[in-house]
């Protein structure tokens, strides 16, 4: 074997050599790297609120809108298309972006359209206004009232007025429980928000005498009633013999 054959062999060799370290490091940093795994989340359509949506709000097509939510978050009552909700009715507010779930609609003509707008624990009492006690029209849906209750005595000769509740919410006039209209109307019946106490308190006061209604300044906040703590004058005691009396002392 000649000197050349010698030498191209052994530069085979190392060239050889070589690449199996090459080989052997790309094999090793491969094994030595982490196995990253992409987990697919899946995701459905739901139906959510376009707008601040008021209780009594006919829903409508530019009320709503949709988004891709994950299946885990997406309960029974979740609505998934516009379908499922236009027409119904809004029983509590629904914010901009709030998922709209069927518990919170109402079904029109069921009976159910001023139902949905009483709050828990609350109550719906009408009573039959005019003009007078109907504040000259001026009452709508939403508007704060105070009642007040006359009595009379003696044949019409004396009388007296006292209020008998403060800060009733106005459900519905007449028939109507939502407007967007300012104008007066004169309406024959008055819907009023009330506790079960104060629904009784109420019809109570209607067998005794008139109503009339107060319309109020949504802004304004009742005082709270402090009630007066009694202070007994302070006495002194008075010792004579065996027997012992006390005696108040006036300021």
């Amino acid at each position: 074997m000649s000197r050349t054959q010698v030498i191209m062999l052994l530069l085979l060799s190392i060239v050889f050599g070589l690449a199996a370290v090459l080989i052997a490091k790309q094999w090793m940093d491969g094994r030595n790297q982490p196995t990253v795994e992409l987990e697919e989340v899946e995701r459905h359509p739901v139906l959510i609120a376009a707008m601040e949506l008021e209780p009594g709000t006919i829903l409508a097509d530019k009320h709503l809108s949709t988004k891709l939510m994950e299946v885990d978050w997406i309960d029974e009552e979740t609505l998934k298309v516009k379908e499922q909700a236009l027409g119904r009715i809004v029983a509590n507010t629904i914010y901009a972006g709030e998922l709209v779930n069927s518990n919170r609609l109402a079904l029109p003509g069921e009976g159910a359209t001023l139902a949905a707008l009483i709050p828990e624990n609350k109550r719906a009492i009408t009573i039959r206004v005019n003009d007078v006690i109907g504040v000259a029209g001026f009452l709508l849906p939403g508007n704060k009232v105070d009642v007040l209750n006359t009595v009379s005595y003696g044949r019409g000769k004396n009388a007296t007025t006292k209020t008998v509740l403060k800060n009733i919410n106005v459900l519905a006039v007449d028939q109507t429980a939502k407007t967007n209209d300012n104008k007066p109307v004169i309406v024959r019946a008055v819907t009023l928000e009330v506790t079960p106490k104060e629904a009784e308190k109420l019809l109570s006061a209607n067998s005794k005498g008139d109503i009339q209604l107060a319309l109020r300044n949504p802004h304004e906040v009742d005082k709270p009633v402090v009630a007066r703590k009694y202070t007994p004058r302070p006495s002194v005691t008075i010792i004579k013999g065996s027997q012992a009396s006390s005696v108040r002392v006036s300021n």
